[in-house]
């Protein structure tokens, strides 16, 4: 995977980091870019808009790159707290996705003029290879490190700025995504003091359920919701399945994981799913099952095998179908969780069988060294697949 890094503090995100990031994509042919919001930027320590919670900052970067599977959000920063530094992050990133090559990091010519004096800026260069865009500047500068400019049109277009308008009620709107925009009016960030609308209707069923997990989840909760859609997009197009159906099978896999288990135990009851002894045990098992109840009453969606990715994802199921199989394996192995890079390496390499089987193998390592009880549904599907690997070989 092609990989470009675009960091910042986006207190708001605006049109001009969306449109970096789109151009990268394309100057670079990058497979995606993840933004990395920072919980405090050594550039900006006494900036002032950085006052607005991390789950305001993140929900409007989330609202901005709604149900788009080249644009992820890492919140490694912010989860390490503190100041901010490049190196760390370079080294935390490549460590998890584990780019094709070098990534590319995009900075602004507007910082790049103080890069040599970043922290380990010599090793930020061995890691990464700095991308500079313009901000300020029409013609390229030169730069004492390697580096390749973007040719892009300058947008007038800062934070500072369409913060500066909110509170002096200018117009700000069409510097910002929609999406951004009405998270800003409905919480009335940034001393916005013009009343309240609800966010415009969305068209797409992925746009719907992706507002909604991002609306009722943790912010943590969502992040991972919406990693596991996008490696799922990635396992989808490599085994020959519809993209799409895995975004959106990730994205509401845990739709149901905020419910107290005796919500989730109504949900799943009243629709008359089958629930083990296990589940009625440790009912939090059920959070799976009663997403897919969920996503089929609230949002119309009766695809069969997405209703079965997301009901089965925690258990698995014993003939689960290849859409099932792979949210399983998303939901272990997307790019904020700590996973050995062997596996990783498989989930691009190897076939669905065998990457399910080593996922398989290590939940259950991780669920005995616990203590915890194996759902039968569990045994009963790595059976399967290893006796079907036997005979197929």
């Amino acid at each position: 995977m092609k990989l470009g890094i675009l960091g910042g503090s986006f207190a708001p995100v605006h049109k001009g980091h969306i449109f970096l990031a789109e151009k990268a994509l394309s100057a670079f042919k990058l497979d995606r870019v993840v933004f990395v919001p920072a919980y405090r930027s050594p550039f900006k320590l006494d900036a002032e808009g950085m006052e607005t919670s991390v789950k305001d900052r993140i929900d409007m970067l989330a609202a901005s790159v709604i149900g788009d599977s080249r644009f992820a959000i890492d919140n490694c920063e912010i989860r390490r707290e503190g100041v901010s530094y490049t190196v760390d992050t370079l080294e935390d990133i490549i460590g998890r996705y584990m780019p094709t090559g070098k990534p590319k990091l995009i900075i602004g010519d507007d910082l790049a003029e103080d890069f040599p004096k970043w922290r380990d800026s010599d090793k930020i260069l061995k890691l990464a290879d700095i991308v500079i865009a313009r901000r300020l500047n029409n013609k390229a500068i030169k730069h004492p490190f390697a580096h390749t400019a973007i040719e892009n049109e300058i947008l007038d277009i800062s934070s500072n700025e369409i913060r500066r308008r909110i509170i002096e009620g200018g117009n700000w709107q069409e510097l910002i995504p929609s999406g951004a925009a009405a998270i800003i009016e409905n919480r009335k960030l940034y001393g916005y003091g013009g009343g309240s609308r609800p966010e415009a209707p969305f068209n797409s069923v992925i746009q719907r359920v992706e507002t909604a997990a991002r609306e009722t989840l943790s912010t943590e909760r969502f992040l991972h919701s919406r990693q596991t859609a996008i490696q799922a997009f990635d396992l989808c197009r490599r085994f020959g399945l519809e993209p799409l159906d895995g975004y959106l099978a990730g994205i509401a896999h845990d739709l149901a994981k905020q419910l107290d288990n005796k919500s989730m135990l109504k949900i799943v009851k009243t629709a008359g799913v089958d629930i083990s002894d296990l589940e009625m045990d440790k009912p939090n098992l059920l959070h799976g099952k009663a997403a897919a109840v969920l996503i089929r009453e609230r949002f119309s969606i009766h695809n069969e095998d997405i209703l079965e990715a997301v009901a089965c994802h925690t258990s698995g199921s014993e003939n689960m179908g290849p859409l099932a199989k792979v949210i399983y394996i998303a939901d272990k192995t997307e790019a904020t969780r700590t996973i050995e890079p062997a596996l990783r390496k498989m989930c691009r390499e190897d076939s669905l069988d065998n990457i399910l089987i080593a996922v398989i193998e290590k939940t259950i390592t991780k669920l005995q060294a616990k203590g915890q009880d194996l759902s039968q549904d569990t045994i009963l599907l790595l059976n399967k697949i290893r006796k079907e690997k036997i005979e197929n070989n």
